[in-house]
């Protein structure tokens, strides 16, 4: 069907119309326009039909183009049943309406032998002025004249929930605009009209800077709005007030605010494309479907009457839409394939539809792509590269794609079904534009591939870039973040610890398990002691009470819960714990340590001074510390934490057996507690040559190399003396002398505060409301309405002023991306790239 043909349809009304009027002239108008009697005219008016009667007396000018314009609308007002009579009153004047007063002439309507109202002819100037006023005067308790913003208000509020309205401004009664209205009310009774010529009241709502505005149609969306609270969405008509551009507008009016298909785009037909309109599809998907409702929805508003919105699942059957779509434009053109596109924002669909513009956007975006590319990968761009270098990692895999199906995208919609299941939901919050996110969520998919197939666990993550709402209301303070929710305790378990796979399962593994585990029998105490059978005790730290003890045993407790997940920890409190402290020879309450030592498992007695919640976790923590560490990347916040000296001990592979043996004594002597004994080794951590190289400069001192570093106080780095060999005496004595400021550092560590060469960026500031850009995050979500620019069009037409006006499910004002689509209507800040979630 052609764009022709289409336009054909929608007038079909008005044809049938035109053809009645011929047929009714064929039959004989002269027969219809007769000129009767005074007393013939009563006999003519009917029952219940309205008639136009005008009584003739003199002759006069006015009275004669009068006539001429009441012959030439008798086929118009034919058409809406109403009969045109004119009584010569020349001829008798028995009635009453036959009066000498020339001046007076008027017209009058009956609907049977009622008199409806009585029409001055020089109202009645022409063919429009004619049926407009008299439609206006059959329909008067149809159309309401209303001369106020209150007026209009109270109206709408009359009809919220029942009817919707049409609202009318023109410039005078009588005009072409005033009979399209009457005519289209006349038609269109399902719907409520209203009229006004007020220039003020068009102002107050509309933006008109000419002094004579141009007539403007607004339709009123009354019906949805059931709360009597929430005010009437108003769409504008941008195109000129005829007959055929208010039948399609109204036909628009009446179309579903967004339809949901499961088909082929190519086979979907609409209101819109039969009158010559686009049709926008907004890609949505399961794990987002209530969201993308939601912004279709807001799309839908925004192209009222220009387009029409349909929400596509891409998991419809038979559909293989790529993952980087999140937008379908259908044409009404014949023949026009879908073309797939991917768009940032409502803006640009709304630029799309207005421009007109039919190039293949997919195409644009690919080579968009590709450029952008390319000045990546010429560009020395500081912003991009700081000195961080997780971003330097992450733009170097910004072609992997990450298996993401075995990991649940939450929404706010499905966020608390989620956690509403039994078993244990582990949740990421992370920004999909940070790098520590991305390589995280790396770390986060190997977790879920060795996870595959657990049962009573699953992994979830929650975009807090999409959902920043959300993430504050689980106080996410900072991303990424991993959290474990279990529906029997109640609670989150948050992960504090490093973000390697290794990391992350052991968490997970050991977060499972309640703590502290309850040993009930002397036996079970017995095997964590001995080490007999430590296979089937897998307590780290014990803690033995006697049942007097609850403030302590509680404290305990406590304790333990909070170290769930990275330290498994039990407790005996039953009547005979004093005969386990005496076989054993440990006071009560006793904390012991089971520390695994190769093929043995050693058993110390952890000293608290005071048995507090925070003081046990503090000293669990620092005992279970090993007394020689190996210094790594990952273990060095461990020990740095501890605000103690370190005592480095820097080889270039492992250590000797000597240098292992006095460093063993040295750090498992009395007086180890003031300081950190340590090594580090370059092959499994070569930023220790840059370590080297801040403290000495170039070259570096040969290997191996002990040296002291004191950066919570002075920033003192002191060397061993290479003349000397590395014994426990020695080093004693060396430190003894530092410690009493008898040596000289080889260098002092400047005191300045450690930055990075360029400021970072204020994400969070982006993520704050600045200017109302209409942002969705949940329909849920209404805590203020919009101004009326955005119902009708704010960058168009500008009409709308001060009034506000709510639509069903509006979203709080934030940011400047819709959230949702995948890959999302997102504001593309300048992408990090890769990623297939991206």
């Amino acid at each position: 069907m052609s764009l022709l043909q289409m336009n054909g349809c929608v007038c079909l009304f008005y044809l049938l119309l035109l053809c009645t009027s011929c047929m009714f002239m064929a039959s004989g108008m002269d027969d219809v326009f007769l000129e009767l009697t005074p007393k013939e005219y009563l006999s003519s008016l009917q029952a219940s039909k309205a008639s136009l009667v005008y009584f003739r007396r003199n002759v006069s000018p006015s009275s004669e183009v009068f006539l001429e314009q009441l012959t030439n609308a008798m086929e118009a007002l034919q058409d809406y049943g109403i009969s045109v009579l004119k009584v010569n009153c020349l001829r008798e004047e028995v009635s009453g309406y036959c009066r000498e007063d020339s001046s007076l002439e008027k017209a009058y309507l009956f609907r049977g032998h009622v008199l409806l109202r009585e029409l001055p002819i020089d109202a009645l100037f022409s063919v429009d002025a004619i049926v407009a006023n008299v439609l206006f005067a059959l329909l008067f308790h149809e159309v309401k004249y209303i001369t106020t913003l209150a007026d209009l208000q109270d109206l709408e509020n009359a009809l919220k929930g029942q009817s919707d309205l049409v609202f009318a401004y023109v410039q005078a009664t009588g005009t072409a605009e005033h009979r399209v209205l009457m005519e289209a009310a006349f038609v269109y009774g399902s719907l409520k009209f209203s009229l006004t010529t007020e220039v003020m009241l068009l102002r107050s709502i509309c933006t008109e800077e000419l002094e004579v505005p141009p007539s403007k149609l607004l339709f009123s969306h009354c019906k949805m709005a059931t709360d009597p609270s929430q005010p009437c969405r108003r769409t504008l008509m941008e195109q000129p007030l005829t007959t055929l551009n208010v039948h399609k507008f109204l036909k628009l009016m009446g179309e579903p605010i967004v339809r949901e298909v499961a088909e082929d785009p190519n086979t979907v037909s609409t209101t819109h494309l039969l009158l010559g309109l686009p049709l926008i599809f907004v890609l949505t998907q399961k794990e987002t479907l209530e969201v993308d409702k939601v912004t279709a929805e807001f799309v839908a508003w925004r192209l009222m009457g220009k387009a029409g919105v349909v929400l596509l699942s891409r998991n419809s059957v038979g559909l293989d839409i790529p993952p980087r779509y999140n937008v379908a434009l259908k044409t009404a053109e014949e023949g026009m394939p879908v073309k797939y596109l991917v768009l940032k924002d409502v803006e640009e669909i709304v630029a799309l539809v207005e421009s007109g513009e039919q190039s293949d956007p997919a195409q644009d975006y690919e080579e968009e792509e590709e450029e952008e590319e390319e000045e990546d990968d010429s560009e020395n761009n500081e912003q991009e590269i700081q000195d961080d270098e997780v971003v330097e990692s992450v733009v170097k895999d910004r072609k992997q794609n990450l298996p993401l199906e075995l990991i649940q995208t939450l929404t706010e919609e499905s966020f608390s079904p989620a956690l509403a299941k039994p078993g244990c939901m582990v949740v990421l919050f992370y920004a999909s534009w940070e790098a520590v996110s991305l390589v995280v969520l790396q770390s986060y998919v190997e977790v879920a591939a060795r996870l595959k197939g657990t049962p009573g666990i699953s992994l979830a993550r929650v975009n807090c870039w999409d959902w920043p709402r959300l993430c504050t209301e689980q106080n996410i303070t900072q991303f990424p973040a991993i959290k474990m929710w279990e529906k029997g305790r109640g609670r989150w378990q948050t992960y504090s610890g490093m973000w390697g796979t290794e990391e992350l399962l052991r968490f997970m593994e050991l977060s499972r398990t309640s703590t502290p585990v309850r040993l009930t029998t002397p036996e079970e105490v017995e095997d964590c002691l001995t080490g007999d059978n430590s296979a089937s005790c897998s307590i780290s730290v014990l803690g033995i009470f006697a049942s007097g003890m609850v403030e302590e045993r509680d404290a305990f407790i406590e304790a333990g819960t909070a170290l769930n997940g990275y330290i498994r920890t039990g407790i005996y409190c039953e009547d005979d714990a004093a005969v386990l402290s005496h076989k054993y020879n440990f006071p009560l309450p006793a904390l012991l340590l089971a520390r695994s030592d190769k093929d043995t498992r050693k058993r110390s007695i952890i000293q608290l001074p005071k048995y507090s919640t925070q003081d046990i976790v503090e000293v669990i923590r620092d005992a279970l510390l090993e007394p020689f560490p190996e210094i790594t990347v990952e273990n060095l916040p461990e020990y740095f934490q501890l605000q103690k000296p370190l005592l480095i001990f820097f080889s270039n592979g492992t250590l000797s057996e000597k240098d292992q043996k006095e460093m063993q004594h040295l750090a498992e002597d009395d007086d180890h507690q003031v300081f950190v004994a340590c090594w580090l080794n370059f092959q499994r951590t070569p930023v220790g040559r840059g370590i080297l190289q801040a403290y000495f400069g170039q070259p570096l001192p040969p290997l191996p190399l002990l040296i002291w570093v004191d950066l919570h106080s002075r920033g003192q780095v002191f060397r061993f003396p290479p003349d000397q060999p590395v014994t426990v005496a020695n080093v004693q004595a060396w430190i003894e002398k530092l410690t009493s400021g008898l040596q000289v550092p080889s260098t002092i560590l400047s005191d300045e505060d450690w930055q990075p060469r360029l400021p970072a960026y204020d994400f969070l500031s982006m993520m704050e409301p600045t200017l109302p850009e209409f942002t969705i995050y949940s329909h849920r979500s209404v805590s203020a309405h919009p101004k009326e620019e955005a119902v009708l069009g704010e960058k168009k037409a500008d009409v709308m002023k001060d009034e506000p006006v709510a639509g069903p499910s509006l979203m709080e004002l934030t940011g400047g991306d819709l959230r949702g689509t995948a890959p999302r209507l997102a504001a593309r800040e300048k992408r990090a790239k890769g990623h297939a979630e991206l």
